[in-house]
């Protein structure tokens, strides 16, 4: 019975971790209302001179991509000045990637709420018909997944830096079946809007969110393992 438990413990605790680390994409990407962090990273990378575009233009067309990924607009498509002239700043192969990448966004924020409810109505199996020792098991379930968890990460985060071209080309190439991915600078703004650069940081934002997620929920599962053995 113990093992079963034990089993069912690690099981959950894995599907909420999976979900804090969806939930970290969200926070990291979405946060800040204002787009402050993409704001200084155009500065960082020098978007606005790649693009002979004003900051304000280029923060406008941020706020309404990001409504698009997140299912607020309808449609890809926002008029601006580019260098002195106006028009459309996406073109039909932007238009196309973010529609995959729209769907793989909303699909992964869906997918968080089957994950915990899954993790609920473990924990509910967990309690009563196993009648688990919840105050000993969770605690101990948790940092056991925390730390298969961790070595994956870091074992990716090790990959990630020792060549984060190689490994984000990988990524796309896993979860995107075309190649709509591939853009290039010279004809492509949105690509020169989001450079590498912006990317490898906004992994680095995320993995910060991530970190400070699991490091939350392990403080609560520490004192619910402290009190559990206090009380027994």
């Amino acid at each position: 019975m113990k093992k079963v438990q034990g089993i069912t413990a690690v099981i959950g605790m894995f599907l909420l971790i999976i979900a804090i680390l969806i939930t970290s994409f969200q926070a990291a990407i979405y946060g800040d209302p204002e787009y402050k962090f993409y704001e200084k990273e155009y500065e960082k990378y020098q978007v606005t001179e790649s693009l002979q575009m004003e900051m304000e233009d280029v923060m406008d067309v941020t706020e309404k991509m990001m409504d698009y990924l997140i299912g607020k607009r309808p449609e890809l498509s926002v008029e601006t000045t580019v260098n002195g002239e106006k028009q459309d700043f996406f073109n039909e192969q932007d238009r196309l990637h973010m529609a995959d990448v729209k769907n793989l966004f909303l699909g992964g924020l869906a997918l968080r709420w089957w994950l915990l409810g899954i993790f609920a109505l473990l924990m509910l199996v967990l309690i009563f018909p196993l009648k688990a020792d919840w105050k000993r098991v969770l605690p101990r379930a948790y940092f056991i997944s925390l730390g298969i968890f961790l070595v994956l990460t870091v074992f990716l985060g090790v990959l990630f830096a020792s060549d984060f071209t190689k490994y984000f080309t990988i990524f796309h190439e896993i979860f995107f079946t075309n190649d709509l991915w591939l853009f290039d600078p010279s004809t492509d703004l949105m690509i020169r809007m989001l450079p590498e650069g912006f990317f490898y940081d906004m992994v680095m934002r995320i993995g910060l969110y991530f970190l400070g997620g699991l490091a939350i929920f392990a403080a609560a599962f520490a004192l619910i393992g402290r009190f559990g053995r206090k009380k027994k």
